[in-house]
């Protein structure tokens, strides 16, 4: 059986994916793939996302040049997510962070910032 057929697709074709250094074992993000982006990231050992906010397929690190290298797949005993085990090209994070989850919050609602910014996202993307 095909990997495509054990998986479920919801209503918009999407499936989550969970993306994880393989080295560190941090989660970087949660992302979501179409088939198109599953089978790009299968064919070219690299991690492809399907951008809800602007309907496009796109290559992880496609602006900023912080690839995820892809080192193994997993899939939940459902079929109903993704796990991407990644070599991930300095951050992960769009906010220049090696990973989405940078804010970490106290129980009584105080953000702490972890890690350190490793590149000026206004430069990368000219926001």
């Amino acid at each position: 059986m095909k990997l495509i057929e054990l998986l479920k697709f919801n209503d918009a074709g999407l499936i989550p994916a969970v993306i994880q250094d393989e080295k560190s074992k941090e989660v970087l993000t949660l992302c979501y793939l179409n088939k198109d982006a599953l089978e790009k990231t299968l064919e070219e050992g690299c991690v492809y996302v399907y951008r809800r906010s602007k309907k496009m397929l796109m290559k992880k690190g496609q602006t900023s040049g912080c690839i995820q290298l892809v080192r193994s797949l997993c899939i939940d005993c459902e079929g109903n997510s993704i796990l991407l085990k990644v070599d991930q090209k300095l951050a992960g994070c769009h906010e220049g962070y090696f990973t989405c989850y940078f804010r970490q919050v106290d129980k009584d609602g105080n953000i702490k910032i972890l890690g350190e910014r490793l590149f000026d996202p206004g430069k990368v993307y000219k926001k």
